[in-house]
Formats: structure tokens, C-alpha cells, sequence
């Protein structure tokens, strides 16, 4: 199997220039093991099922105590965690993260930790512990191939409810709270802004110099952060912090990322606004583009507190905010080149081919250029396989812990992501079929 997965990816790789794109003739699954195509035809059938998906998180809960931690660990292991985690030790991950690799594609690591405005901890040890985590992972990603990145998350290491009160403050006239004196505190400067408490200065302090210790130590071992966006609520705060964290340490090459949800209404306009603030500056951007992932939350949220809507009204609207970042986004590639860094993170086909198109047109190359597609571990994989063996840079999302301390994140991954689960019929028709290829085998 080991001969005939280097074979199929030199073979990939030789071809790679000029090759066309193919979702649905499922070749590139015959890059995976057996035991890899069960695992995930089956973990995708059960989530085509809407209400196990909307119920994960407490189906989940409750099976670990009819089960038993040790019965329900292992069964958890052979589905879901094995399907959408990379593992637990750092060896687990260096595995997982050569699995990859073996077909054409690359990890980006993520630690699955993050908190919503009233789950705040007190003390500043949780956030600490998670700056130590965050680091560590920085020593994972670099350790697991070529052109490493990874995922950070700013509520791991800050207060989601000091968050919330930051992007209120950013709301009003002249802000106190200026990109210049936010990255003057990453370096050492004491927070003292008159619009926060001592309190909240003291930990918008500490916790901006968390994000830059992770962000610096990333940047020397020639890891990409990718930040990643959260709630409406708190998103203007953690931009604010991520272009600091840009304007310290992009320069010469995009080492901090910024992910921009296309479901929000304001996401073109934010886009286009940091990017013109990094080019005054003469700093790096980067870009992860996706459509979001909190959509009932913010739905929920706008109902209960009577106002507007922050996303748009239905998914066409979406797709069309999507297009609109994305053509934004590859034009910025296209002019400024290795200054800027792009990342086309999503599962939808149309939106795949319609990159891959103006990447062409534009003269963008599928690798070396700037621009790379990502997807989810465990999801999509045949666009992720075919996107690899057409050449392009292709990063799969790979979040790692243990089996409780990641049963939050699949939980939410699952509701977040119901729509493309139960709609992934493709890649389950092209699972069952490269089975039954096997178990009869044709050739």
C-alpha cells in the first residue's frame, strides 16, 4: 500500500502542471487505505442524519457515560476523533501529519481551544496554559513538513467578554484603541486606555503580549499563523489585534494571517479595508477566506436582542459575498505576489473551480504563487485529493488533543458544518465505489 500511495502521488506530482481538475471520477481515493475509506464512509452516513448532527454534543456526552471512558474512547477513536482529529501525543500528530503528506496534501495544525463571552476563566492560568499550548504547537507544525502552518484561535489566549467590550469601544468616534498603540503594548508598553478599567487594561496587556510571544516565536521557526475569525461580536477585536500582530512581524513575508467570514455583510468591506491599511504600512498580508462557521449563533443572538442580522439573508447571497472576497482577494495575490498570502478555505466545489479559473487567468502558479486551497480534516477529501494531484498547495485543517478535550470542538464542527455533511453525497457515492473496486478487485 505504502508503494502504491508514493507512486500515485509521484505520478500526481509529475502530471501536475496543466492537469485538469476532476471531483467526480473519485481516482484520487485510491490514494487511501482501506481502513481509511470504511472509516469514512461511515462517519459521513451517520452525519447525513440532521438530527444526530444537531444532537452530537449531547448524544456524545451521554454515550461516555452509558459506555464507560475506556469503551466509550475507543469506539469514539475508530469513528468520529479518527475521522476529524489527528491524535493526542505529538507522535499521533507526526503521523497524521505524514499521512497527509503521502497524498499530496499539507497539515495545519490547530489547537481546538477557544471561549465565548460568559464562559470567561478566572485568573490569567488558562490563558497562560494555552499560550504554552499555542507554542507548542508552533514546534509541531514546524516539525511536520515543508511550508508549515497553523491555527490560532485569540479567545484561547484573551478574554472573550474583554473582546466584546474592545469592538464596542471600536464602534465609536475617533477610538481610543488605535492599531499603532495596540502593537506599542505587544512590545512592552503598559496598557492605559481610557475607555477600559484597570482591571481590563491589565489583562488586554498581558494578553496581548501572550498572541505576540506565540506570533514572534512562529515567525523564527518560519511557521504561518493563520488567527482564526469567531463571533461578530468580538471579531473587530481580534482583527484589530491581528493587524498589530502584522505590522510587527510581516515583514518581508505574511507570518500572520486574518480569516474574513464572506457570511458576514460587512466581510468584503473589512477585507478590502485591512488590506489598504497593511499596503500604507508596508507590511505583509494574509488572507483566509471561508463563509462561517457560527451562523445560528448569530441568528439566535440578533433575534434575542432585536437587531439586525449580522450575516447575510440566505446562502445565494452568501455565495455571492463569497465570490466577490475571493475575486478581492486572488487580484491582491496577483499584483502584490509573495506580499501577499491567500488561502481559499472552503468545501464548496463551485467556489474550488471558480479559483483554480482566475488563478489561471490571473497567472497565479498552482504552487509558489501565493494562493492555497483548505479543507477540514476528514471533509471534502476529494476535492482535497484532486486540488493535490492537479498540483495545487492544499492544507487540511488538523486539529489534535485528547479524546474529552476535543469532544467540544466535534460537537461543534458537526453543527457548524451540517450542511455540507448531510450534502456529501459525492463523496460518499465515491467512497462506497472505491470499496467495492476493492473488494472485487478491478483494476
Amino acid at each position: 500500500m505504502g508503494q502504491e500511495r508514493g507512486a500515485a502521488v509521484a505520478v500526481g506530482r509529475a502530471a501536475a502542471k496543466g492537469t485538469p481538475l476532476n471531483f467526480g471520477d473519485g481516482a484520487a481515493f485510491r490514494l487511501k487505505s482501506g481502513r481509511e475509506l470504511a472509516r469514512a464512509l461511515l462517519v459521513l452516513r451517520l452525519c447525513a442524519f440532521p438530527r444526530l448532527v444537531r444532537h452530537a454534543g449531547t448524544i456524545l456526552a451521554t454515550s461516555r457515560k452509558i459506555l464507560g471512558s475506556r469503551l466509550w474512547g475507543g469506539l469514539l477513536r475508530a469513528t468520529f476523533y479518527g475521522q476529524f482529529v489527528g491524535g493526542e501525543t505529538p507522535a499521533e500528530v507526526a503521523a497524521a501529519a505524514g499521512r497527509l503528506r503521502a497524498v499530496g496534501l499539507r497539515p495545519m495544525l490547530a489547537v481546538p481551544t477557544e471561549e465565548d463571552v460568559g464562559q470567561e476563566k478566572d485568573g490569567e492560568q488558562w490563558y497562560d496554559a494555552n499560550r504554552g499550548a499555542a507554542r507548542d504547537c508552533v514546534g509541531l507544525a514546524a516539525a511536520a513538513g515543508p511550508h508549515p502552518m497553523m491555527q490560532l484561535k485569540v479567545t484561547a489566549l484573551m478574554s472573550a467578554r474583554l473582546c466584546e467590550t474592545v469592538s464596542r469601544r471600536l464602534a465609536e468616534p475617533d477610538p481610543e484603541l488605535t492599531l499603532e498603540r495596540v502593537a506599542a503594548v505587544m512590545g512592552g508598553e503598559d496598557a492605559a486606555f481610557r475607555c477600559l478599567t484597570p482591571e481590563e487594561n491589565r489583562h488586554l496587556g498581558v494578553s496581548l503580549r501572550r498572541l505576540d510571544d506565540v506570533a514572534g516565536h512562529a515567525a523564527t521557526r518560519g511557521v504561518r499563523v493563520l488567527v482564526d475569525a469567531e463571533q461578530s461580536y468580538v471579531n473587530p477585536a481580534l482583527s484589530l489585534a491581528t493587524l498589530a500582530l502584522m505590522a510587527r512581524h510581516n515583514r518581508g513575508s505574511p507570518w500572520v494571517w486574518n480569516t474574513y467570514q464572506a457570511y458576514l455583510q460587512d466581510g468584503k468591506r473589512r477585507l478590502a479595508a485591512d488590506a489598504a491599511s497593511a499596503r500604507r504600512r508596508g507590511v505583509c498580508f494574509g488572507v483566509k477566506l471561508v463563509r462561517g462557521a457560527y451562523l445560528e449563533l448569530e441568528r439566535r443572538r440578533a433575534r434575542e436582542g432585536g437587531i439586525p442580522e449580522p450575516v447575510h439573508p440566505d446562502l445565494d447571497a452568501t455565495h455571492r459575498s463569497y465570490g466577490e472576497c475571493l475575486e478581492l482577494a486572488l487580484g491582491l495575490a496577483a499584483r502584490d505576489g509573495e506580499g501577499v498570502g491567500v488561502m481559499v478555505a472552503t468545501h464548496n466545489e463551485a467556489s474550488v473551480l471558480h479559483a483554480t479559473q482566475r488563478m489561471e487567468e490571473l497567472g497565479i502558479p498552482r504552487q509558489g504563487g501565493g494562493v492555497c486551497f483548505g479543507q477540514l480534516l476528514g471533509m471534502c477529501d476529494h476535492v482535497s485529493l484532486a486540488l493535490g494531484e492537479a498540483g495545487y498547495a492544499v492544507y487540511k485543517s488538523v486539529p489534535y488533543g485528547g479524546a474529552e478535550a476535543t469532544l467540544p470542538y466535534l460537537a461543534r464542527r458537526a453543527q457548524e458544518n451540517q450542511g455540507v455533511l448531510q450534502a456529501a453525497r459525492r463523496e460518499r457515492r465515491l467512497l462506497a465505489r472505491e470499496l467495492r473496486r476493492r473488494l472485487l478487485r478491478r483494476p
